[in-house]
């Protein structure tokens, strides 16, 4: 990873953040419960940004729809992250295999 590749990931990230803050106050919350929880548990490929892009986007749709958050993601913000990775790859998978191989 050279110089241009970092300057250019904080750049999107910046630009995601923005994006963020300008989602209003209910939905802003929930969207750093499940960053929140995605970082614990969430996929390994996390780091891509199509996850966390695709959050704000489909929150994005919902605010302009007159939506509440919880209209879309439902009461168990938990359950609903569960469901967006239930295929994928997590951190957790990792460390349960690593234990089994000790």
């Amino acid at each position: 990873m050279g110089i241009r590749d970092i300057i250019e990931g904080k750049r999107h990230w910046r630009a995601h953040v923005a994006r963020v803050k300008a989602l209003p106050p209910d939905y802003r919350v929930v969207y750093h419960e499940l960053q929140r929880y995605l970082f614990k548990v969430g996929p390994v490929d996390l780091a891509d940004g199509t996850l966390l892009s695709g959050l704000v986007d489909f929150f994005e749709e919902g605010v302009g729809a007159g939506k509440g958050v919880l209209e879309l993601v439902g009461d168990d913000v938990a359950a609903f992250c569960d469901d967006l990775i239930k295929d994928s790859r997590t951190y957790a998978d990792l460390y349960r295999e690593s234990l089994t191989r000790k």
